[in-house]
């Protein structure tokens, strides 16, 4: 999991197309039968999540560590099990056989230009009571490297990202032969020995920096909240932005008993190099050692060395062995059905299964779903059915790579595509501001839920917060504008890195992730200290904004229940491809003028000319400049959108307070719930089918950041002219067809208003 920060505004910028309409709808909740009633069930609903349920079961589920595979990580699920029951949900465990290595051998070792034995292991702290249970605790490793034994000088590439190497190269140095040693920071962490490999290396570290995630930031932990010296970011290196998430010995299948799998070597998202994490104090002795080039100036960290970048003198040797087994995880899934659209489901969702004690990754997300489940269990009590089939899954195998979530929708694949109006997803949860991301026919829905949630501290709404942070925090008095101006505020574009990622990617499920942050610091993630208590000394402690979650989710899954017509817009879809139309021209633009302004400086001789003899540093190469691109097909559609959207917001206007005819109304929310699955390529993206969505996906040398357009986007960025055209035109029939099923469901409802 990665750990979830409220997602920044887009800027707005000047329109070249027509404006669209934004001004707020009617709260879809008012739709749920007559509106008092349906009022009345939200207020009940708002006032039944509790804190002090919340922290008592924070406290088991965290009480000690529960892993894939782990005899916790089972008994957690089987008291899950046991609450929806208690609570009258129809539950399940489905369980799934999936790799999950385990380490049986690490070593690293510094044998020049002295010899040290690099600890490798996080101690027990007497202040925090299960910090001590080793037995039951995973080393420090990162799950998916290859088994290794490698021995080399040591190269510091920074944060180990592809820009990272092409200073190295300016510097002279190549990690070819080399173990490279990289920072947390700026990438997910596979993305770091992914590139270390192409370039040649044999081997990868990656270390916390304390300028990022240590003392630099605050008190360490157990006085403050930040990672200690001594703290090391377990996680998966698994190369799933280029393969696939999931079970890596069966790519896009269900991970099932009688499922057909690969062999371990075979495997497409294991690293190609060995890889350990380490602490910054076992870091620090081999940065000091190292000679070479002075690190650029924004390379160097907060430890208390010169930061050279090497090679030499240090020389390590990196060994690591794995047990690779399979491990059997279990997914809670449990249901309330529909009463009058049973095959239309609500998924929700969030992890139970940690990297150690996990409160706050992913527990501090858990327990507010599961203060909903008994919320919805008391309002069944009192005689009320959803509409629609609501289905909650506390999914396993999440912190190796999605494992639990990904296995469980492939093998249900065509019942999600046929039945799931939306997944709506969190991954732990903090302190602060709410921070959304998702898809953009969501985006004025939950606007509007977030304005009925009040914020526990501040007292206004959540939305409103969430609004001013982002007033504080843009860059630009247009950013501002925008902001205070535009009825809703955007969604984050979603990428990868939690369970949203094979229903939106993959299936094409409209989805949401959800969480509080911004006010707490947080520099335990997946070591040993994230547990209770840590969190109950620095994060939510009175769990107020878990409550908030939990309000917040839970008033989403009921409106989606209950609404006669689904609450999707395509107003907020239009503005945003237009904003990432913008996005693309610029980035082509600025890469356009980048190369020529740096061709023209190599034929002027300016690198020779001011190199510094005492720092040598190597001239870049010519390269080809950016071709033009045809945009007019994508500039075209999102046209076509726009005017689409506006046709259906008017017609859905028209609607308020008839009755919609059954048969009508099965049609349009038909529609509605497959206008996301026309934004997914049948045959996938380039060289990754697995992924299909045309609007949204993780970057491959970005994990799980996203990339808007990714077609288009990564052909400028990864310098593939050639397929731009064609990324362009795939991506603009999608919004076309979007456009054309938005006419479709508008002509539905002008039908049935006249």
């Amino acid at each position: 999991m990665r750990l979830f920060r409220p997602a920044a505004t887009l800027a707005s910028l000047a329109l070249t197309f027509p404006a669209l309409s934004l001004a707020a709808p009617t709260p879809p909740g008012a739709e749920s039968g007559p509106a008092s009633a349906g009022r009345e069930r939200e207020r009940r609903f708002l006032a039944i999540p509790s804190p002090d349920q919340m922290r008592e079961a924070m406290r088991r589920l965290s009480a000690r560590p529960h892993h894939v595979g782990s005899a916790y990580g089972r008994e957690n699920a089987e008291w899950i099990l046991a609450r929806f029951r208690e609570w009258g949900w129809d539950a399940r465990i489905e369980t799934f056989d999936v790799l999950f290595p385990t380490p049986k051998d690490r070593l690293v070792e510094m044998i020049e230009p002295t010899r040290l034995r690099l600890s490798l292991e996080e101690p027990a702290v007497a202040a925090d009571p299960t910090s001590g249970q080793k037995t039951e605790q995973l080393p420090t490793y990162n799950a998916y490297s290859i088994d290794g034994d490698v021995t080399g000088p040591l190269v510091y590439v920074n944060y180990g990202v592809p820009e990272d190497y092409e200073q190295l190269e300016r510097l002279g140095v190549s990690v070819e032969g080399k173990v490279v040693l990289a920072r947390y920071g700026h990438s997910w962490r596979g993305i770091k020995p992914k590139v270390a490999a192409e370039h040649g290396a044999i081997g990868c570290l990656i270390y916390s920096d304390p300028r990022e995630d240590g003392y630099f930031e605050g008190d360490v932990f157990p006085k403050g909240p930040m990672r200690p010296r001594d703290g090391v970011q377990r996680g998966s290196v698994m190369d799933f932005p280029s393969a696939s998430p999931g079970d890596p010995l069966t790519p896009g299948v269900g991970a099932t008993k009688d499922a057909k799998r690969l062999p371990v070597k075979e495997a497409p998202s294991l690293t190609r190099i060995p890889v350990l994490p380490i602490s910054y104090g076992d870091a620090q002795p081999l940065l000091a050692a190292l000679a070479g080039p002075l690190a650029p100036g924004a390379w160097r960290g907060a430890l208390p060395v010169p930061y050279h970048v090497g090679p030499g003198p240090t020389k390590v040797r990196l060994r690591v062995a794995f047990n690779w087994d399979l491990k059997p995880l279990q997914d809670v899934v449990a249901r309330i059905p529909g009463a009058e659209r049973p095959d239309e489901w609500v998924v929700r969702g969030n992890h139970h299964d940690a990297w150690v004690n996990g409160a706050e990754d992913p527990i501090s997300g858990l327990v507010p779903l599961l203060e909903e489940a008994r919320a919805f269990g008391l309002l069944l009590k009192e005689g009320w059915r959803p509409k629609r089939t609501i289905v909650y899954c506390a999914w396993d195998g999440e912190e190796p790579g999605l494992l639990g979530s990904t296995e469980w929708a492939e093998t249900h694949a065509a019942e999600l595509q046929q039945k799931a109006v939306a997944y709506l997803n969190t991954d732990g949860n903090g302190r602060g501001f709410l921070g959304m991301a998702g898809s953009h026919t969501l985006e004025r829905f939950v606007n509007d839920v977030a304005r009925d949630v009040e914020d526990p501290e501040a007292k206004v709404p959540v939305w409103k917060r969430a609004q001013a942070r982002a007033i504080a925090e843009a860059a630009t008095l247009e950013k501002r504008k925008e902001i205070r101006e535009r009825a809703d505020l955007r969604l984050g574009a979603l990428g990868s890195g939690s369970d949203y990622t094979v229903f939106v990617d993959h299936l094409g499920v409209a989805s949401l992730n959800l969480g509080f942050g911004g006010e707490d610091d947080s520099g335990i993630y997946h070591s040993i200290y994230d547990d209770f208590h840590w969190y109950t000394h620095f994060a939510d402690t009175d769990f107020v904004y878990g409550r908030a979650l939990a309000q917040t989710l839970g008033l989403l899954v009921l409106r989606l229940a209950d609404a006669e017509v689904l609450p999707f817009d395509f107003r907020a879809l239009a503005d945003t491809t237009h904003e990432y139309l913008k996005d693309l021209k610029k980035l082509l633009e600025r890469k356009q003028e980048e190369t020529s302004d740096r061709n023209r400086q190599i034929e002027d001789g300016v690198f020779q000319a001011t190199n510094d003899p005492r720092r040598p540093t190597v001239a870049p190469k010519k390269e080809e400049v950016p071709p033009h691109l045809n945009f007019a097909p994508l500039e075209n559609a999102v046209v076509a959108l726009q005017k689409s959207a506006e046709r259906y917001a008017r017609a859905r206007a028209r609607l308020e307070g008839r009755t919609v005819p059954p048969d009508a109304l099965a049609r349009v929310n038909g529609m509605l719930v497959r206008s996301e699955r026309l934004l997914l390529s049948p045959e996938g993206l380039l060289r990754r089918p697995w992924y299909r969505h045309l609007l949204y996906a993780p970057g491959v040398y970005a994990g799980y950041g996203a990339r808007t357009m990714p077609g288009p986007r990564e052909a400028i960025e990864l310098k593939r002219y050639s397929e731009a055209d064609g990324e362009i035109a795939r991506v603009a029939r999608a919004l076309e067809a979007v456009a054309a099923l938005a006419d479709r469901a508008a002509a539905e409802l002008e039908g049935v208003a006249g």
